[in-house]
């Protein structure tokens, strides 16, 4: 009974968390969710373009809490791309789309502002590949590519995200 008393006490201020900031300008109702067919589509894209530069990946879709929506495994693609691609995509859900996977590269070098961020977090990227996905100004989640080099996995990840909406 007590429980029950607590959760009935808790519903008003759950409610007013979802008009709480964040501190990074946005609030529960103003973020999105992506979709399945939504992941599909921007599977489909980006491997549409790894297959005309001639690259197998493993490209991993998450939402914005870093659950994994969707994946596709190319034939041929390396096996180890699995853990890469979805950490990729993991790293910018954890920082709620404000990054690249890319964009930490500098700052957790030896001496930089982020120096070990890598290891935290059970592991994550912080080189090309990972790219957040919004669609108007909502983050809905990130995609991340691996198989390729750096440069080709960025082109693939940002294919699969503009198919539907946009990096930044």
């Amino acid at each position: 009974m007590q429980f029950f008393t607590a959760l009935i006490l808790a519903l008003p201020t759950l409610g007013l968390a979802q008009l709480s900031n964040n501190n990074l300008g946005s609030r529960p109702v103003q973020r999105g969710v992506i979709t399945s067919a939504q992941a599909l589509q921007a599977i489909n894209a980006a491997a549409a373009h790894a297959s005309n530069i001639s690259v197998a990946e493993s490209i991993a879709i998450v939402d914005p809490s870093g659950n994994l929506v969707a994946y596709l495994r190319q034939d041929n693609s390396w096996p180890a791309a699995f853990d890469i691609a979805t950490k990729k995509a993991r790293t910018v859900a954890g920082f709620n789309g404000a990054f690249t996977s890319a964009g930490l590269y500098n700052g957790t070098q030896p001496g930089g502002a982020f120096w070990g961020l890598e290891n935290t977090n059970s592991g994550l990227v912080v080189f090309a590949g990972g790219t957040p996905i919004f669609v108007g100004d909502r983050f809905i989640g990130a995609i991340g590519v691996s198989g390729g080099s750096v440069d080709q996995d960025a082109a693939i990840a940002e294919a699969g995200a503009k198919a539907i909406g946009t990096t930044a």
